[in-house]
């Protein structure tokens, strides 16, 4: 069990409540039987109170499978007015494919039965916690709090204990698949970058002496 999930779980409605009633994975699942959902989002900025989420994509992986039957994508409907600005240059979504987008309680609803009863796999975690948690606090009362597996700090304490101290660039997710051998895809749409952090976990798992999702967490 974790812990940390009973204090938002006594104050949070609707799907966020439903969310909370299935247990996450234990820290010492072994990975061969955890079920993640790999997560991105795009926004207009990097902070959850001043800027907006704009889109949020997700593939499931059980195991040592990514399945993409469960992959999904939504762009959030912003409110009246709302413009992505020049956050529109590496996003590329436009104000009208914003205002055509999806409610944003409708939007979270999905992603929430989507990552139920997973731990959530990320590149650069922060980014998809803090947004997503405080979407979910004006939504449906509460943070999301839950299991998470970031490529970002594997691959940083990785390059550490090789003595390989990294700098720059050299944590992005496009320069980290690099080094493991894996395609080149076109960065910033939030599906895409799923699937790429997906991708990502997997070569961790088949390099490093990993075993359980204890072994991958902070």
């Amino acid at each position: 069990m974790w812990p940390f999930r009973s204090d938002p779980a006594k104050k949070a409605t609707g799907p966020l409540r439903e969310f909370y009633e299935v247990t996450p994975p234990d820290a010492g699942t072994p990975l061969d039987e955890a079920r993640l959902l790999a997560v991105d989002v795009e926004t207009t900025g990097l902070k959850p109170d001043r800027h907006q989420l704009v889109s949020i994509g997700w593939v499931p992986v059980n195991g040592q499978e990514i399945d993409l039957s469960g992959a999904g994508y939504v762009i959030l409907r912003g409110t009246e007015g709302f413009s992505v600005g020049p956050s529109a240059t590496i996003h590329h979504l436009t104000d009208d494919e914003i205002a055509a987008g999806v409610d944003p309680k409708e939007a979270l609803t999905q992603f929430l039965e989507a990552l139920q009863g997973r731990a959530m796999l990320a590149h650069f975690a922060p980014m998809e916690t803090g947004f997503i948690s405080a979407a979910c606090q004006e939504s449906f009362g509460a943070g999301l709090n839950v299991p998470i597996v970031d490529t970002f700090s594997i691959e940083r304490r990785h390059m550490e204990r090789m003595g390989t101290y990294p700098r720059g660039e050299d944590l992005r997710l496009a320069r980290v698949r690099q080094r493991y051998g894996l395609p080149s895809y076109r960065n910033h749409n939030a599906l895409t970058d799923a699937l790429a952090c997906a991708e990502q976990y997997l070569a961790h798992r088949a390099s490093l002496s990993v075993h359980n999702l204890r072994d991958l967490m902070d």
